[in-house]
């Protein structure tokens, strides 16, 4: 029998870093190594798995099959790694914290988040609410919440921009856009105001597609439903979108093409405390994590 090889921590975590920031220099400067010493970390790790880890691409790298298997299973040894640690440590922990966050982030992700924060602090309390965007930065900017993921910065607080989500067409599949004087683009969207509204109209308004608002909601999943029925197209992230929905490819449909819109982190106070500071910390990692696609990451390079 082959001996067992005992895989090094903090290589793993170099290794997970460097994907996630998309760059091996910035993973030095996260875990506090040279740029040289993250290469020899690399190299060690491909000597003990015995495979290659990543391949040049361009200017780049991107990870070989055996990369793409590895930061998976790295990233499910080092959360299991770090539940243990904190939950060894979370009895310090106490209290409650207010969070509050977007209904786009409310049934796929959140669930995950608050398992993950509740095993490692099973004495902190937890208010959630979902809400719109403009209620959530509100209420962080009077202290009704601690936390909160929001589309936009508040004007008081603490606001940090932690992602940046594609806007997208969301209909049925196959969603054709007609939009003329004689039938204008029907619409689906949140009453106003509503960021993602703006943008929608903005974006036809500049392309000279007439358009009306032929269903409002102040909940998402009305807007999936009526998306569902055939109502309209609306616009939004394709974060939580529903398998029955597709986003639609602005080319084909004949819809503008779109940008972007930032995801922040929201805090009440400019130093919290050390409860509301760790689940923010969960909230900015898993998010990260979320976003990641192993396939075709690539770092600029391992210097």
């Amino acid at each position: 029998m082959l001996p067992r090889i005992n895989l090094d921590m903090d290589v793993l975590r170099t290794f997970v870093t460097a994907f996630e920031l998309g760059s091996f220099a910035r993973a030095a400067a996260r875990v506090g190594r040279s740029p040289s010493a993250v290469s020899s970390q690399l190299r060690k790790l491909e000597e003990q798995v015995g495979r290659a880890l990543v391949e040049r691409s361009g200017r780049g790298l991107v990870l070989t099959e055996a990369g793409e298997v590895l930061l998976g299973c790295a990233r499910r040894i080092l959360e299991l790694n770090d539940q243990t640690v904190d939950s060894l440590r979370g009895s310090e922990l106490e209290g409650e914290v207010r969070l509050g966050l977007p209904q786009d982030f409310a049934e796929t992700w959140l669930p995950r988040v608050l398992s993950t924060f509740a095993r490692a602090h099973p004495a902190v309390r937890i208010e959630v609410r979902t809400e719109r965007n403009a209620h959530l930065v509100n209420h962080v900017m009077t202290g009704k919440l601690d936390l909160a993921l929001a589309w936009s910065g508040g004007a008081r607080g603490c606001s940090e921009r932690i992602a940046e989500l594609p806007l997208v067409w969301i209909g049925q599949p196959g969603w054709q856009a007609t939009g003329s004087r004689s039938q204008p683009l029907p619409l689906i969207a949140f009453e106003a105001p509503c960021v993602f509204r703006e943008a929608c109209t903005t974006a036809l308004d500049r392309k000279g597609l007439a358009w009306r608002i032929a269903f409002a909601s102040p909940s998402l999943a009305g807007l999936w439903a009526a998306a569902e029925a055939g109502l309209g197209v609306t616009l939004r992230t394709a974060f939580g979108l529903p398998k029955t929905l597709a986003v639609l490819e602005p080319g084909a449909s004949g819809l503008p093409v779109l940008g972007s819109i930032p995801v922040h982190l929201l805090r009440a106070e400019r130093e919290p405390s050390k409860t509301v500071a760790q689940l923010a910390g969960i909230l900015r990692e898993s998010l990260a994590q979320e976003l990641t696609t192993p396939r075709r990451a690539r770092p600029r390079g391992r210097d």
